[in-house]
Formats: C-alpha cells, sequence, structure tokens
C-alpha cells in the first residue's frame, strides 16, 4: 500500500530533504549556464582583483618604509657629490683659485707679487693648472701661507720652491726682486701652485687631446 510523503517518519523526512538539497547544490554546480556558476567566476575574478590589489598595496607600503631611508641616502650622496666637485671642480673656475690665493696671503699678512699662468697638462682623468707664484713676507707669516694653501678645500699642489732672504743668504736661490721688501720681510721668492679640474661636460681628457677640444669645442 502507497504512503504519502507525510505519512513518513520524521527521521526519513529530514534524511530526503538533505538528499533533495545535495541533488540542487550539485545540480546548481555542474550544469552549465545556471545563475550560481556566472556568481561564482564573478566571485573568483573578483578574488583575484582583490589579491593584485593587496599585493600592489604592500608593495607600495614597503616603499613608503624606505622612503626616508632612500631620501636620507640621496641626500648624503648630493653632498658628497658637491664636497667632490669643491676638491676637484668641473671648469678651471681660476677666479676662484686667484680669489683663494689671495685671501689666504691676506690673511697671513703675506704679499702677492705675482701670479703667472703656464700652459694647461692635461692627464688621464682631470687637468693641471699651473701658476707660477711670488711671495715675500716674514717668515713664519710665509709658513702661515701655505699652511692655509693646504687647508683650503680645492686641492693645490705645492712644487718647485725657491726662496732666499733679502741679503742672499740661501746659494742658489732667486735673483733679488725687482720692489722694494715691506720692512720685517725675511724671505722671497717663488714657487708653482698646482690646481685641477675635471672637464665637466667635456669628460677627462683622452691621451693626446688639449683642453677644450673636446665634442663640440673649437
Amino acid at each position: 500500500m502507497a504512503m504519502s510523503f507525510r505519512e513518513l517518519p520524521v527521521p526519513a523526512q529530514a534524511i530526503a530533504f538533505l538528499a533533495l538539497a545535495g541533488v540542487i547544490v550539485l545540480f546548481g554546480e555542474y550544469v552549465p549556464g545556471l545563475p550560481i556558476q556566472a556568481e561564482r567566476a564573478e566571485r573568483d575574478n573578483a578574488q583575484k582583483t582583490l589579491d593584485n590589489i593587496n599585493d600592489e598595496v604592500k608593495k607600495l607600503q614597503y616603499f613608503d618604509v624606505q622612503k626616508g631611508q632612500l631620501t636620507a641616502d640621496i641626500e648624503a650622496m648630493q653632498k658628497e657629490l658637491d664636497t667632490l666637485k669643491s676638491i676637484v671642480p668641473d671648469e678651471k673656475q681660476v677666479d676662484e683659485f686667484i680669489k683663494a690665493m689671495s685671501d689666504s696671503a691676506r690673511a697671513s699678512n703675506v704679499s702677492l707679487r705675482r701670479l703667472t699662468a703656464k700652459p694647461i697638462e692635461p692627464k688621464d682623468y682631470f687637468y693641471e693648472v699651473p701658476f707660477e707664484v711670488a711671495v715675500d713676507g716674514p717668515y713664519f707669516q710665509v709658513v702661515d701661507f701655505f699652511t692655509r694653501l693646504s687647508r683650503l678645500s680645492r686641492i693645490i699642489n705645492v712644487a718647485d720652491i725657491t726662496f732666499a732672504t733679502p741679503s742672499g743668504q740661501y746659494q742658489g736661490g732667486p735673483p733679488p726682486p725687482p720692489f722694494p721688501l715691506r720692512p720685517g720681510t725675511t724671505v722671497y721668492g717663488t714657487f708653482m701652485a698646482t690646481t685641477y679640474f675635471t672637464g665637466g661636460t667635456q669628460g677627462p681628457p683622452k691621451p693626446g687631446q688639449k683642453p677644450g677640444t673636446g665634442p663640440g669645442k673649437k
């Protein structure tokens, strides 16, 4: 004799409902073209987009954390570059060189009589700019003058020092100067002061290249 669904025991009804729900779920999962599959695909795409956005956010957060250190590093490198340019500038900057020599002589109470420019000499990575310098003054003031030159930010190399006393005590020294010496002067003479520059946009010299004959120069 047939029984209606309502006449089944409650556990049997519950099992039947569960079985029906499972069938519906499986039907929605595997039958193409149903709305649930479209929703699932849209959800998966949205999750992938969210994951990509989260990855980008993490990268940006890393750079944001590193921004302070990167800024500090750039500032430090810029200061180092500025220091190097003050030691060996891009261009000759002869005016600044002469001013530095004159200021050092004035501060040491030394008479700077002459600055004679000599031919510029190209080297492997820089140019030499030599000057013949004539000075006179009290001995310790002249020593102080050389000390001040050694403390300048720009490199100045001193060589070929030839000095004598006003009475000509130093054999082989320079001839007497063609001008009266100040009272208190104990030494006078000449030396070679050489400074340097890199050539700027022209770049370092090439073997045999004369100053100012790089690309675009005439």
